[in-house]
């Protein structure tokens, strides 16, 4: 084992969720099998005769914890175990039936138990009271259904199956949205789901312009067109909709009563639907209305996507030294080789449901990501959210984001193109459009393999598993802190933690030792520092960014409003922020364990 492993909360994750028993035999008896298991597995669908150097190149990636592919991967690459490698799911179109909403949650039950976190937009689902005229029947509205899909993923755990993650969305016009954002101030509530509005540039005007805003839902084919009748681009339909209007509310209104709920219960969260649509590099072929649990990976129905992050402390030379620097061409290798392994699941995963390896490998999605940003901003001396720091992730990402890009060309080329790749409507796209030349030109002469390539995902679990770096793009929350992780029966079991970073400097310098600037914690940051990092980051990011801004008990309504209105303004696709209260508690404390239960995008709602 490993120095990083042997720590008590490190090895509980491996041995617990990654490492490879079978009928109580051990197959991976230390951590450096479990690398070998992924490489062989990811390498196995090369040629033949390049099987042996794939292997070994994918485990020199995965050595040390260099690449931390998907929990899914690690956990079932090379298994025999009949389960998906795929962290991400969002599930079909809910239709608007007693047939169609069981069905829907059977297939999510189903993608569940194989370890699947999913995503469902409940805007299909037409609002309580509304008379179903075929039948004669009051509709209960989504929320009731949404109880339903919750009690489903206790029951999922309760088997001892990987514990679920949901993501719910619902449209900021649905009639219902009022109930959606107020679901979450009863704690015992919705337990298992995050909660996200899709909010449409129209509401912001409107928000901006203190203007009305009408709650509406689509006809029934079986409906008379009484009252007032809009048209609308509904969630889950291709063409505009004719709407029969409800009611109508002041806009900024319901923006207060959203930002409220977030103030006060940490959800929901917002997504800038219009803008994650208008972005998309499938802007041609997709309509998108959901995402995965944690809301980096945006996704049309039944489609799904495989994760990895870099992990950026072990690229960092000379750590704590005024001549300590990062090996940028070490990282564009590392995305360059992670690309691939990442492309090859798509040949040795299983999928939950056929709708969905049809749609993954219709666009073949990767979310190539990284992890311990904020440690290694420290390990160079740079203060989280300074400019330099930003300067130096937006270089990271960039890096990261044309070496996959330029490896998903050459790809192509060898192995061909991803289906629904139409050249010119692609390289026409918001995203693709403004890549550099000679990325461009390689695909319109190559094509591309992968629809997308970039995503950040928190990575709670895995970087746990590489030695408590920091999680995604996320600051560090405190240097020592208690960490509560759910055993496989059930069991909470605490584990003192010391952040990655911060164990290497007291290693190195002793324990006496003053900490340097360059060690502030989320406590010492403005909430704008959070969004800054976000959106220097976003620039390179195909798909979204899952991030947190934590921000102290003691903000001002008004100040936590603006956040996300400057995240608007930032031309971010989403924002969520959390504020201890006294409905979920506080996250994470140096003085108090860790409550996976509570919170957004914990351990226990991440889809490792």
């Amino acid at each position: 084992m490993t120095d990083n492993v042997s720590e008590s909360i490190s090895r509980q994750i491996w041995e617990e969720k990654y490492r490879y028993l079978e009928q109580g035999e051990i197959r991976d008896a230390t951590i450096e099998d479990t690398w070998r298991r992924v490489a062989l597995a990811l390498a196995a669908v090369e040629k033949p005769e390049h099987v042996a150097a794939w292997t070994t190149r994918f485990y020199d990636l995965l050595r040390d914890f260099k690449f931390l592919p998907g929990g899914r991967i690690l956990a079932g690459a090379g298994t025999r175990h009949r389960v998906t490698l795929f962290n991400c799911f969002v599930m079909g179109r809910i239709d608007d039936s007693m047939t169609g909403i069981f069905d829907a949650l059977k297939e999510s039950a189903l993608t569940m138990q194989q370890g699947g976190g999913i995503g469902l937009d409940f805007s299909t689902l037409r609002p309580r009271g509304m008379v179903a005229q075929q039948v004669g029947a009051v509709a209960s509205g989504p929320l009731s259904f949404m109880r339903i899909w919750d009690s489903m993923c206790s029951t999922i755990l309760s088997t001892g199956a990987r514990r679920g993650a949901m993501m719910a969305t619902l449209s900021c016009d649905h009639p219902d949205i009022e109930a959606f954002i107020d679901a979450k101030r009863d704690p015992r509530s919705l337990r298992h789901f995050n909660l996200s509005v899709l909010v449409s540039d129209a509401f912001m005007a409107a928000v901006q312009g203190d203007g009305d805003w009408p709650l509406l839902f689509p006809l029934a084919p079986d409906e008379e067109a009484s009252g007032e009748i809009v048209e609308r681009l509904w969630p889950g339909s291709d063409a505009p909709q004719a709407c029969r209007v409800f009611g109508r509310v002041r806009a900024r209104a319901l923006w207060e009563k959203l930002m409220h709920a977030a103030y006060d219960c940490a959800e929901p969260g917002v997504i800038f639907i219009d803008r994650a649509n208008r972005q998309n590099n499938l802007w041609y072929c997709e309509h998108i209305s959901a995402t995965n649990p944690c809301g980096e990976i945006p996704l049309p129905a039944y489609g799904a996507c495989n994760l990895g992050s870099i992990n950026l402390t072990r690229f960092i030379r000379q750590p704590f030294r005024p001549e300590a620097s990062l090996d940028m061409d070490a990282i564009s290798e590392a995305a360059a080789l992670a690309t691939r392994m990442l492309d090859n699941v798509y040949e040795v995963s299983l999928f939950p449901l056929p709708q969905q390896g049809e749609a993954a490998r219709a666009t073949r999605r990767l979310g190539l990501g990284i992890t311990g940003l904020a440690d290694a901003l420290i390990m160079l001396g740079l203060h989280y959210g300074s400019p330099e720091s930003l300067r130096t992730a937006d270089e990271i990402m960039a890096r990261i984001c044309h070496a996959a890009y330029r490896t998903s060309a050459r790809l192509a080329q060898k192995k061909g193109a991803f289906p629904k790749l139409e050249l010119e409507r692609y390289l026409h796209g918001a995203f693709a459009g403004k890549l550099p030349a000679d990325i461009q030109s390689d695909i319109r002469k190559y094509g591309i393999r992968n629809s997308h390539l970039t995503a950040i995902a928190p990575a709670g679990t895995i970087s746990l598993l590489a030695g408590n770096v920091s999680s995604g793009l996320e600051p560090v929350y405190d240097w020592q802190c208690q960490r509560t992780v759910r055993a496989v029966d059930g069991s909470l079991v605490v584990h003192e933690t010391q952040d990655y970073a911060y164990r290497l400097f007291r290693s190195l310098h002793g324990d006496g030792a003053s900490l340097p600037p360059a060690f502030v914690n989320a406590s010492g940051l403005l909430p704008a520092d959070h969004l800054a990092m976000q959106a220097v980051l976003q620039k390179h990011v195909d798909s979204a960014i899952s991030k947190t801004i934590n921000v102290p008990r003691e903000i001002g309504f008004p100040a936590f409003s603006e956040l996300y209105l400057h995240a608007y303004r930032l031309g971010l696709k989403g924002c969520t922020a959390f504020r201890p209260n006294p409905v979920t508690g506080q996250v994470l404390a140096a003085s108090g364990p860790y409550r996976p239960e509570r919170g957004c995008c914990t351990l226990e709602r991440e889809a490792d």
